[in-house]
């Protein structure tokens, strides 16, 4: 059975994960900023233990460590994420969001990566899958807006790139996937995918991963993405 801990599981894609992960048998531990508030998340049926997480803060990420280092983790999902749709668009940049968004997209997953490495390494999986998005693509971006929200998922990128050579020595698999655009609160009542189908289609190409996949960046459909 697998262990699987999943940040920003109370909604949208993160908590997907969780009930598809959940019917199949697995343990999840589902991390997000407010339990109390996650009626939907409260209401998975099946072996799911609920985490006050805030992935800003680094004492609650450590302390969270702590208190698993006992426990082989054999999928961590970074799946936290935030999007201030507008304060990204040039001549209206708000930087103060921009910050925000640098420590959530891109700076909170490396230091999830670095407090539950050793969990990580104790499984059997041994796999480390950072939700990311086509606008973080530097190659494939043809457009202006959201200079905040693409550059911190190119940071997520790179984060992505380098840790993944830190940790292949230790077999320890780590990628990037974008989900597509999604009918979630980030995405939009307009997008082409509801969350259940863009987790069915990720977990296809998660299923299959092995360490030859480790430091690439793919999309839903398991297609690679340039950088």
């Amino acid at each position: 059975m697998n262990t699987i801990l999943i940040t920003g599981a109370n909604r949208g894609l993160g908590l997907e994960f969780v009930r598809s992960y959940v019917a199949e048998g697995a343990r999840v531990h589902a991390c997000c900023r407010h339990p109390e508030k996650a009626k939907a998340l409260s209401e998975v049926a099946g072996d799911v233990v609920v985490h006050k997480l805030d992935v800003t803060d680094g004492l609650r990420v450590a302390g969270l460590a702590r208190a698993l280092a006992d426990e082989p983790i054999d999928i961590l999902i970074n799946n936290s994420g935030v999007f201030h749709r507008g304060a990204g668009d040039f001549g209206k940049i708000d930087f103060d969001s921009w910050v925000e968004e640098l420590k959530v997209n891109t700076v909170a997953p490396a230091r999830m990566v670095e407090r539950f490495v050793e969990q990580v390494a104790a499984s059997e999986r041994k796999l480390i899958v950072n939700i990311s998005s086509g606008m973080g693509s530097i190659a494939l971006t043809a457009s202006g807006d959201s200079v905040i929200y693409r550059s911190s998922k190119a940071g997520l990128n790179m984060v992505v790139r380098c840790l993944a050579h830190t940790l292949a020595e230790r077999g320890i698999t780590m990628v990037a996937i974008s989900p597509g655009w999604v009918t979630t609160d980030m995405g939009g009542a307009k997008a082409d995918l509801t969350p259940a189908d863009s987790i069915a289609k990720m977990r296809a190409v998660i299923d299959r991963l092995t360490l030859a996949d480790t430091g690439r960046f793919f999309n839903h459909e398991g297609e690679e993405r340039p950088w």
